[in-house]
């Protein structure tokens, strides 16, 4: 079994939580931040590239990577940790962000595109969200070419944050850029609609494939929320509903479920195609684990081995 390991590009915060009561109730978060907790519960070898605050939220965060197995690939940071207060209704969440000055956006290209050359081989590159963010994209697009270039493969989560972008078209162009070097992809019907790409369901989903592989990306999950998933590896193609559980909200749920594709596959290279409804079947099953915990809890290996009624 050959595997790769996974270094993830992109945002760590604190989701401030809004209570009944009017408190806010502080959870790490941050799409590329659970995604790698998620693929190393999951089993795979992780790295975080950003850096991490020098502030209390910073050490939490610090502190929950290790414990979950990622290590940490940069020095601490001076500026704060970025926070994103939410709101949860009927178990959806919304956020609000506070970005400006943060210490996860405290890097340079350069620094990132060298850890890449120090690993002995090449791995898989993680990067979405927040990160393709104008004008943060282009920060991660000099990154995501030189990693490509060196024959890493690039896993990329659009999961679209309409309320940071300035100008939407730009936002459009910067995510649809990056989108086109992706190897792997995960995009959400609603990703797809602020895409301007119109309306998505899961009928259409073969043909919206088509539209990322077209550019050469060679596998493709489009999530539903709770209507299911579909997954295309290498032209094999699976559909999942929804595994039926009590949800408490559904923060995380698909970083939780995109890392552990990725994990699957960056853990065995091979057959990824043979496996595909499996490897959707364990995802799916993993971001509704985590669905029935507050905030982003991804489950561990041995959970999704016997997972809890």
């Amino acid at each position: 079994m050959v595997s790769k390991i996974i270094y993830v590009l992109g945002e760590s915060l604190m989701d401030c939580v809004a209570q009944s009561d009017g408190r806010l109730r502080p959870l790490m978060g941050g799409s590329p931040f659970n995604l790698a907790r998620a693929a190393a519960l999951r089993g795979a070898k992780v790295g975080y590239l950003n850096p991490l605050s020098t502030d209390s939220f910073g050490d939490q965060l610090a502190q929950q990577l290790k414990q979950d197995g990622v290590s940490t690939l940069a020095p601490r940071s001076a500026f704060p940790t970025s926070l994103a207060v939410v709101q949860i209704t009927n178990a959806q969440p919304s956020y609000g962000f506070y970005r400006e000055g943060v210490a996860d956006r405290d890097y340079t290209p350069e620094a990132i595109i060298s850890v890449l050359r120090e690993s002995s081989t090449a791995g898989v590159l993680h990067t979405g969200s927040l990160a393709l963010v104008p004008p943060e994209h282009e920060k991660v697009l000099s990154v995501v070419r030189a990693a490509k270039l060196m024959g890493w493969t690039i896993s990329v989560d659009v999961n679209l944050r309409p309320k940071l972008a300035s100008n939407m078209a730009l936002y459009r162009s910067a995510v649809l850029e990056t989108a086109a070097l992706a190897d792997w992809l995960k995009a959400s019907d609603e990703d797809w609609s602020t895409l301007g790409l119109g309306e998505l369901t899961l009928d259409q989903a073969t043909e919206a494939a088509d539209f990322f592989t077209g550019n050469g990306t060679q596998r493709v999950a489009l999530t539903f929320g709770g209507r299911g998933a579909f997954l295309s590896v290498e032209g094999k193609t699976a559909v999942q509903a929804v595994p039926r559980v009590q949800i408490v909200d559904t923060v995380g749920a698909g970083d939780t479920f995109w890392g552990n594709c990725v994990a699957d596959w960056a853990m065995d290279t091979n057959g990824a195609a043979q496996r595909v409804n499996d490897t959707l079947r364990r995802a799916m099953l993993a971001a509704a684990i985590n669905c029935t915990r507050a905030g982003c809890q991804p489950p561990t290996l041995a959970e999704l081995d016997t997972p809890k009624p």
